[in-house]
């Protein structure tokens, strides 16, 4: 299975992310061929403030952005993973993952589960749950043969999830994110690292780069993509663009077999 990561500036004008989102999703199948594309966390629009999120959060299906990428998805007949936007359901909003398969059918939805509220070194404050209900299933899929886990962005710290996600036959687990510079620089590839090394997945970590929020805030970027042993096998360069990497069913099986850390655990 070939896949293809977009690594994306996105900020608040909605209409160019996904702009540059379809203009990358074309120029990743032209060029790369890929099974599935996955785009980052918060690709639709990365912006500030309550009212601000919420108005430009969506219903699904009915949504433009539903629409236009379902299509899209179809016209390439290409799995989509939209990394993430803001879904609005009910009285709720959502930090919501969309997967397309190459019909243009939705075959997963994911809400993220873990809720960005922190402050980071420098004096930075986010409290996601301010506009972000939480989400409450683990959630898979699959394109082909091959077995893909859902998770975003702060996620990444809480690795019972991704043993759930392992223990429901992920092979491939998938993190789009907006992660801050501050935290990213020291933690963004250790941690990726370690949910690969210890689900035995490729592990792919899809973020943001640059700045937004008028750059009061930044995100660190460096897209990649993990084998099941914690080797970096793809990698973005700095700025917008996208990187491709192959997953090997045999790696998997290999590296489950030699180390079969599934059959082990006492907790």
């Amino acid at each position: 299975m070939r896949v293809s990561l977009i690594q994306m500036n996105s900020a608040e004008n909605k209409e160019r992310n996904l702009d540059v989102a379809e203009e990358m999703i074309r120029k990743a199948v032209g060029v790369e061929n890929p099974d599935l594309v996955v785009l980052p966390e918060y690709f639709a629009f990365l912006g500030e403030g309550r009212e601000a999120v919420h108005g430009n959060g969506e219903a699904f299906p009915e949504g433009p952005t539903y629409r236009r990428f379902s299509a899209l998805a179809s016209e390439l007949g290409v799995t989509l993973h939209l990394g993430s936007m803001v879904e609005k359901a009910g009285n709720g909003h959502y930090n919501t993952t969309l997967v397309f398969g190459p019909d243009g059918a939705e075959i997963a939805r994911y809400r993220k589960m873990h809720l960005f509220d922190i402050n980071v070194p420098g004096g930075m404050s986010y409290r996601e749950s301010d506009t972000i209900s939480r989400g409450e299933e683990v959630v898979t899929y699959r394109v082909g043969e091959t077995t893909v886990g859902c998770a975003i962005c702060y996620d990444i710290r809480f690795p019972e999830l991704f043993r759930a996600l392992r223990d429901k036959g992920a092979e491939v687990i998938v993190l789009p994110a907006a992660f801050t510079l501050m935290t990213g620089k020291d933690h963004w590839e250790v941690l990726a690292r370690a949910r690969a090394i210890e689900t035995q997945t490729y592990f792919l970590a899809v973020g943001q780069t640059g700045s937004h929020a008028e750059g009061r805030k930044w995100c660190w970027g460096h897209t990649m993509a993990i084998d099941p042993w914690g080797h970096v096998v793809a990698q973005c360069s700095d700025g917008e663009g996208l990187t491709t990497a192959v997953v090997d069913p045999a790696r998997i099986e290999a590296v489950r077999r030699d180390v079969p850390v599934a059959q082990h655990h006492v907790l």
